[in-house]
């Protein structure tokens, strides 16, 4: 474990999201080998709540884990996200939840929790004892139920206005999403509430419930990924009722 808090440099304000996504070398970026660009719409709606963002949870802080085939006791190389977060939001205690160990990357403003998306129990660890949270980002396995029971779980600790972002909608871990309970695509549930304002009943025993979060959303919808028109729907922006 690093016995110094990691380094995180002060960032002028006129720094873009995908500016120091690319230096932090994440692929939300624009300049990783394998870019997603969720950083130019994430500069959009997160531009003007820069200073006023007090508490953030990101699932998934590294590519690499047992979503691809990896042992989740993996020595994680790095987080890049949680650096660059930590430098876009200067005001911010950014919270980590990983199946992997993370602990070695020790900020002031970083809090890390370790746990499973597929554990009710684990899910409720990293709202225990919490304030409310502005920002919640899943990029976590990827695997629909992972989604949608992390969603249950996480989604009534956002605060009123607050922004879930969940990523990757296009791609399901072949390591998880057939073992797991059947449920729909994540991508078509939001759909279905941007078509109705409501969710369908899921499969699924551990998510029921879901249903009642509806009436809490302001909007939901889906995008496909910057400059890739064709792309199917990768990023889900859902903001809390006021």
């Amino acid at each position: 474990m690093l016995t110094e808090p990691t380094t995180v440099r002060d960032t002028p304000i006129d720094v873009t999201l995908t500016n120091l996504a690319n230096v932090s070398r994440s692929d939300k970026g624009t300049a990783h080998p394998e870019p997603h660009s969720y950083t130019l719409v994430y500069d959009m709606l997160l531009q003007p709540r820069r200073h006023a963002v007090r508490q953030m949870l990101e699932i998934g802080l590294c590519a690499g884990g047992p979503e691809v085939g990896n042992d989740a006791e993996r020595r994680p190389p790095d987080a890049p996200s949680v650096r660059m977060w930590l430098q876009y939001f200067p005001n911010a205690t950014i919270h980590g939840f990983d199946i992997s160990d993370f602990s070695f990357f020790q900020h002031p403003r970083f809090h890390f929790t370790r746990g499973d998306s597929g554990s009710a129990a684990d899910l409720q660890s990293a709202i225990a004892n919490r304030d409310p949270y502005d920002l919640i980002i899943d990029d976590g396995s990827h695997a629909s139920f992972h989604q949608q029971l992390a969603f249950l779980h996480l989604f009534p600790k956002l605060r009123p206005g607050g922004l879930y972002i969940i990523e990757d909608l296009h791609w399901q871990s072949p390591y998880y999403e057939s073992s797991l309970p059947a449920t729909i695509p994540t991508a078509t549930l939001v759909d279905h509430w941007f078509r109705s304002h409501t969710f369908p009943s899921l499969p699924a025993a551990e998510l029921q419930g879901i249903e009642a979060l509806a009436a809490d959303i302001d909007f939901a919808f889906t995008l496909n990924q910057p400059f890739v028109p064709a792309s199917p729907p990768k990023l889900a922006v859902i903001q809390k009722r006021w």
